[in-house]
């Protein structure tokens, strides 16, 4: 068994039922994490363990969400779609991808990925305002309807452009990291003074997969040809996007660039954003984060 590293305090919430939890569920990452990299008997190890991880992780919803109700947290509403959605749709699909893989070291590796950075901002964010630490960031929740039809909208595009079937990993993408990705950063504005700002992170793989197929060459670096046209498959994603939406002449592109995922996470964590979606493309993960802003008055 790996030593025990100590445990960070800027974790803790202040509860401390919550705080050994969360305590817990780092420890069994970091022990699967050992595990996965073990040549003999690993990934059988890995199986057990993330069947562990995920049942542990359903009773500590259960009892966080009963701590919320107890005092009465104006937030449990939507910190409870946040559970749901990690409980129903992000670990049913990494597990689908597992199994699939027969436990790759690469499926591994997402699962962990995925688990680790939710977590990770899930304590900072979503738990530490249970207690008042800080705000909570979910204004709103624009599940529903709508949410389907952006959902749609983008499955039917990547269909199209990447010629790949997608599965929902997240309604609630945090920002965790997912893998060597590829940030893009487009801006559009309207006539009516309103601004939208979309992130897609595409990972390496997916990208790499793209542009080799354009080319009718293997590539496996992301060099700035690669970047670049990757780019421009994520400007041609929100296109489609804004034909499927029937935005296509209401918006018109202001800006678009590739930024660091340092850069991306900074802008992420600092705003409240409308939509943050995160796909499983069978060949790599896809994340589509979107604001809406009124832009400033011209000053005169």
């Amino acid at each position: 068994m790996p030593k025990e590293t100590e445990w960070n305090k800027q974790f803790n919430i202040g509860v401390a039922s919550v705080d050994n939890a969360h305590r817990k569920l780092f420890s069994i990452v970091r022990r699967l994490t050992h595990l996965s990299r073990e040549e003999h008997n690993g990934h059988w190890a890995c199986a057990e363990g993330i069947k562990y991880f995920k049942n542990y992780a359903s009773e500590h919803f259960a009892d966080e969400e009963s701590y919320m109700k107890s005092i009465g947290y104006k937030g449990y509403e939507m910190h409870k779609r946040l559970h749901d959605d990690m409980r129903y749709k992000t670990l049913p699909a990494l597990e689908k991808d597992l199994v699939e893989s027969n436990y790759s070291q690469e499926s591994i590796q997402h699962f962990l990925g995925i688990c680790l950075g939710w977590l990770t901002a899930h304590i900072l964010i979503e738990d530490r305002a249970i207690t008042g630490r800080i705000a909570n960031r979910w204004i709103a929740d624009n599940a529903g309807a709508d949410m389907d039809a952006l959902e749609n909208a983008l499955a039917a595009t990547i269909q199209e452009i990447f010629r790949l079937q997608t599965e929902i990993v997240s309604e609630h993408y945090d920002g965790e990291d997912f893998g060597t990705s590829l940030f893009v950063q487009l801006t559009y504005s309207s006539v009516s003074q309103e601004r939208i700002q979309i992130f897609m992170i595409l990972e390496e793989s997916l990208v790499l997969r793209a542009v080799s197929a354009m080319l009718d060459i293997p590539l496996n670096t992301m060099d700035k040809l690669v970047m670049n046209a990757g780019k421009e498959l994520a400007l041609r994603i929100a296109d489609q996007l804004g034909a499927h939406r029937h935005l296509s002449s209401q918006y018109q592109l202001e800006k678009s660039h590739i930024m660091t995922g340092e850069q991306f996470r900074k802008i992420f964590y600092s705003h409240i954003f409308d939509y943050s979606l995160l796909f499983n493309t069978g060949h790599g993960y896809f994340a589509f984060c979107a604001r809406l802003t009124q832009m400033s008055p011209p000053s005169y």
